[in-house]
């Protein structure tokens, strides 16, 4: 057998044990939701006037397989009425779209933050608390801001759209965890092979390209995935704020109004979202599998 064949093999042993892990972990999410409805109280579990744990009637808890099986029925009572699961698609493609282009611009000043801050300790000493203070701004406060400001900028024909301003919003949560992991891995090469090219004559920008950045691959993976996250995050929380339309945000408040008649209906959305996730998620994996050759292990963000 080669060593090629040997060394994939692991690899491919160890894939099929995350996928497992991971399928184990939706079954059991799936039994104890079912067990706790089987056998919690119906008005829930309260500690004084503090509910700990939700009610178990199915107005608030549904049957998993009730979720399910909405998924495949009408969203309405017309004849032209597609099956919720469609309009669940086209809204999870709406916001996963709005999403990329908010952790693209993300990550983009995300990295030139990080490459201005590696290069200068004083633009470091300067930006990198304003960063971290950006962080603390609630995110549902500064969206309608961010719609407006958008709407008064003219630059001839250019028109800014309201899913514009969630890109902003998203980029605005994706951009922080690429700037600090990128900082990290850019300081993480050795002094002593900073030195050597140094001693060589290597100019700054080819040491960057040459050295610090394939070193800060396994810092940037784990932000890269982090960025996805808070991009699919903020995405769905601006959608509510502003109130596009076409995404999951907006379909989570009409369905959630329909939640005392139809209250599986209510988790299609949120099925939606998860899925907008792993897809994040599974496109950084795909990213980390052509950046291999750079990879020894990865840092936390």
């Amino acid at each position: 057998m080669s060593r090629g064949s040997e060394k994939g093999a692991p690899r491919g042993n160890q894939t099929l044990r995350r996928i497992a892990f991971g399928a184990a972990g939706i079954v059991l999410l799936v039994v104890l939701w079912e067990l706790y409805k089987a056998l919690g109280p119906a008005s829930g579990v309260v500690v004084g006037d503090l509910t700990i744990l939700p009610r178990t009637t199915d107005l608030a808890m549904p049957h998993v397989w009730d979720m399910v099986g909405r998924l495949f029925e009408n969203s309405g009572g017309g004849r032209n009425a597609a099956p919720v699961w469609v309009d669940v698609l086209q809204a999870s493609v709406f916001t996963l779209g709005v999403a990329a282009v908010g952790w693209v611009v993300g990550v983009v000043v995300g990295m030139l933050l990080a490459v201005l801050m590696q290069r200068f300790r004083t633009a470091e000493s300067a930006v990198l608390p304003w960063i971290i203070l950006s962080q603390t701004v609630p995110l549902i406060a500064i969206a309608p801001l961010v719609r407006r400001w958008g709407s008064q900028l003219e630059f001839g024909d250019f028109t800014w759209e309201n899913w514009m301003s969630v890109a902003v919003i998203a980029s605005y949560l994706a951009f922080f965890p690429v700037s600090i992991g990128a900082l990290r891995g850019l300081n993480s090469p050795d002094t002593i092979h900073v030195e050597l090219f140094r001693s060589y004559g290597v100019g700054w920008w080819r040491t960057l390209f040459t050295l610090r950045l394939p070193a800060s691959v396994p810092y940037l993976l784990p932000a890269l995935r982090l960025a996805a996250a808070n991009a699919v995050i903020g995405t769905v929380v601006a959608e509510v704020s502003i109130g596009l339309r076409g995404g999951l945000g907006r379909m989570i408040i009409e369905f959630a109004q329909q939640a005392s008649g139809d209250p599986a209906k209510t988790w299609a959305p949120i099925f939606g979202a998860i899925a907008v996730g792993l897809v994040a998620a599974g496109f950084i994996a795909l990213l980390g599998v052509l950046l291999r050759r750079y990879r020894r292990g990865e840092v936390p963000a």
